[in-house]
């Protein structure tokens, strides 16, 4: 590259301090952050990786779906979640057709590793963007660009999907539920607890709501559960205005076995003594006010937001 073009891509300052040119590698994009949750015997693994660019997300959606080693894939606010089968892949890559994908997914104590591969552009994504990312503790990767074939294997630290519900924590008066517990979220969440989604579940109004009659559903990926749901509860405790408030907390790769009595909460009034066990994860009840029955309820809905925000009547 001829100096003068050079110069374009090196960071230089305006009169007011704002950057011109590209700051680092003008062909990588770094993305911010990519976790890993595995269920508890290593079976499965979702992967999720928040992005900057969401076209190379979006075209990264489109083509990695076809690997043998990804069950499934959504976008999912800032993030793309891939749901992984652990094993290995070799990938028939095509230009244009398949140019890139996931080829492989491993569970090893506390780590788990993911593999990519690409062609052209492809690779690029598959080596260099990704070996960058947040949240990678180490990476062994290929040189990318122009069209060759190049992939990266990176570990990141196995996690726990741990679901946080609250509800009532506000008064007639003052505060909002919503704002209260995504604020806490943003407030414990550290290298050990990544913040991953808020999920608004709109349930049966009673006669008791304060307005809307819902609760929240807050998900983490963590390292470190006891400690993350303790410095939630303290929070919670400290600042909500009820002496109603309920705080559960499912740790696990699945809640579904919540969803009866999650649905029954949206469609009528329920007594606390419904609230179910679980076979698989484990359930928590924290703070067991009144709202423990909508805290518990919303677990089962995090990131369904279409079901989780419909209205339900007692006939639906």
């Amino acid at each position: 590259m001829p100096d003068e073009e050079a110069e374009r891509f090196s960071p230089q300052k305006t009169e007011a301090g704002t950057p011109e040119g590209i700051s680092g590698d003008p062909y990588i994009i770094r993305y911010p952050g990519i976790v890993a949750v595995a269920d508890e015997n290593g079976s499965a693994v979702e992967l999720v990786e928040f992005f900057d660019c969401i076209g190379g997300a979006m075209w990264s959606k489109h083509h990695y779906i076809q690997s043998p080693v990804v069950r499934s894939v959504r976008n999912c606010g800032p993030t793309m979640r891939y749901l992984l089968n652990p094993g290995r892949a070799d990938l028939d890559l095509q230009g244009s057709r398949f140019p890139a994908g996931i080829c492989g997914a491993a569970v090893d104590g506390d780590e788990i590793e993911i593999s990519y591969v690409g062609i052209g552009g492809g690779g690029v994504g598959a080596a260099s963007c990704r070996s960058f990312a947040g949240g990678v503790t180490r990476c062994r990767t290929d040189p990318a660009g122009g069209g060759r074939k190049a992939g990266s294997t990176v570990w990141l630290p196995r996690r726990q999907r741990v679901l946080i519900g609250v509800d009532d924590t506000d008064t007639p008066e003052e505060g909002a539920t919503w704002t209260l517990t995504h604020n806490i979220a943003r407030a414990v969440e550290d290298e050990a607890s990544r913040y991953l989604s808020h999920t608004i579940v709109q349930l049966f109004p009673v006669p008791y709501r304060t307005k809307n009659c819902v609760s929240i559903v807050c998900e983490f990926a963590s390292s470190e559960p006891t400690v993350l749901v303790d410095r939630y509860r303290r929070l919670l405790e400290r600042y909500t205005l009820s002496r109603d408030t309920g705080m559960a907390v499912f740790t696990g790769f699945d809640p579904s076995p919540l969803l009866p009595f999650g649905r029954m909460v949206k469609r009528g009034e329920v007594m606390r003594d419904l609230i179910p066990e679980v076979n698989r994860g484990s359930l928590d009840l924290i703070l067991e006010g009144r709202g423990i029955i909508g805290a518990v309820a919303a677990l089962p809905f995090y990131t369904s937001y279409e079901e989780a925000l419909s209205l339900w009547t007692g006939s639906s």
